[in-house]
């Protein structure tokens, strides 16, 4: 658990309360003018929210290699012409990234984890853009558009390829 104090435009304390309360578990925000009176101080109590996405072990459990990915990824991507799903191979293009990212030594920053973050948002634009599922989009609780599947692209996938592969 951690204070947070933000000075801001009164104008701005919703926008930045509302930001805060998304990204955290937060206390009441307590409000009190600056010194000179035109601002604001914004005081609140937060804590990391914990994830809701499914871990990587949990969601590629019963996933084919790494290996046995590459070889399904690489021939998918050249029949991609004829007739593949498009929107399966993203999904399992993007796992794929996203168990290499997973094992790399910055699973966050680095090459890996940048080329699954990518793969992610054009599943996510996929998704949006077709509207799969009995939600209007895909066939998790957390929609492409959603707030925290813009912020955590990955977690998006976790969550698809989780629901996926116990239809598969």
């Amino acid at each position: 658990m951690f204070e947070i104090r933000v000075i801001c435009a009164p104008t701005e304390a919703p926008e930045i309360t509302k930001a805060l309360s998304e990204k955290f578990t937060t206390s009441a925000v307590r409000q009190r003018p600056t010194r000179d009176g035109g601002r604001v101080r914004l005081y609140v109590t937060a804590e990391q929210q914990p994830s809701h996405w499914p871990a990587p072990e949990a969601a590629y459990a019963t996933a084919p290699s790494i290996i046995s990915e590459i070889g399904w990824t690489f021939r998918g991507a050249r029949d991609c012409l004829h007739g593949i799903a498009v929107r399966e191979f993203w999904l399992r293009k993007a796992a794929l990234l996203d168990r290499i990212a997973v094992t790399d030594d910055d699973p966050a920053g680095g090459d890996p984890a940048t080329l699954a973050v990518e793969a992610a948002r054009r599943l996510m634009e996929i998704d949006h853009a077709t509207g799969l599922g009995p939600s209007g989009y895909a066939n998790g609780p957390y929609t492409p558009d959603h707030p925290d599947s813009i912020r955590e692209p990955r977690g998006y996938v976790r969550q698809e390829y989780a629901l996926w592969i116990r239809h598969h």
